[in-house]
């Protein structure tokens, strides 16, 4: 496993195991096979129903507490201060945790303007040593901005969506610059046309591995955070398999020349869902 060092010093998996749209009965037993294979850190969040699950195989694993790092995320309606606080209580009470090593802002939603709000919760939430990092998701460099200008706290990492049709340089730029990490939702692009790039399988079969093992090596080779999604026990071990091979300067420039600025997800300032 690659460890990353925060910018608070503590030190984080650069490969991690999502579990957005996995039901909260199957999160159990997919969170204790990817702990099985040697993935040490679940992103989880409120919206997606199933910390219970989660909570439950970080508790029937083997593997210490202490060395598992935890995400969970605050959701839009319950933004602003009191409110978050409130709803990472409820977070906390649902995983069965003292503690998460990370919380996060799940979206920005201007259209509400409560985000600062929010953040200075999350910072109470650090400063009292219930999280042991803050950070945000979905944040546009203009809403990352407000942050470093109104906050204390620099986020440890901005979640966004990011894959090899959308490789989010910019973004990328700004928050190398001010020693944020970027981490990789939808890093496979949800399995979509990227793993069936020619550029992506010719790679692929140069090194004998699955197209979806380059996507994830090409990530933690730009330094980016990743956290790929499976409920399939062989998926799950096929995304963990990739520290044993590594792909050339060539290889990583063909990669970054794919990119077409495509999301699946909404833009951060259209997602005002609450």
């Amino acid at each position: 496993m690659n460890y990353v060092t925060l910018n608070n010093g503590l030190k984080m998996p650069q490969l991690g195991f999502g579990v957005w749209q996995v039901a909260d009965d199957e999160a159990t037993a997919a969170v204790k096979k990817a702990i099985e294979v040697g993935y040490r850190s679940i992103d989880t969040a409120m919206i997606y129903k199933n910390e219970v699950g989660v909570g439950k195989a970080i508790k029937e694993s083997s593997v210490p507490r202490e060395e598992l790092f935890i995400t969970t995320k605050v959701w839009n309606s319950d933004q602003g201060y009191e409110n978050t606080l409130r709803a990472f209580d409820e977070s906390l009470e649902r995983l069965g945790l003292d503690y998460v090593d990370l919380y996060l802002i799940h979206w920005p939603t201007p259209q509400f303007d409560q985000y600062v709000d929010t953040y200075k919760a999350l910072e109470k939430l650090y400063h009292d040593g219930r999280v042991k990092a803050i950070g945000v998701c979905n944040f546009e460099i203009e809403h990352l901005e407000r942050l470093l200008n109104e906050c204390e706290v620099t986020p440890v990492l901005n979640q966004i969506e990011c894959h090899p049709y959308l490789s989010q340089n910019e973004l990328k730029e700004f928050c190398e610059k001010h020693n944020i990490f970027v981490e990789a939702w939808s890093p496979l692009e949800q399995g979509g046309e990227v793993l069936k790039d020619e550029v992506v399988q010719q790679i692929a079969e140069a090194h004998q591995k699955s197209p979806a093992q380059v996507v994830l090596r090409w990530h933690l080779q730009n330094n980016t955070i990743v956290i790929p999604k499976s409920v399939t026990p062989s998926r799950i071990e096929e995304n963990f398999n990739v520290f044993d091979f590594e792909l050339s300067l060539d290889e990583m420039k063909k990669i970054n020349a794919i990119n077409k600025d495509r999301r699946r997800g909404k833009h951060p300032n259209e997602m005002n869902v609450r």
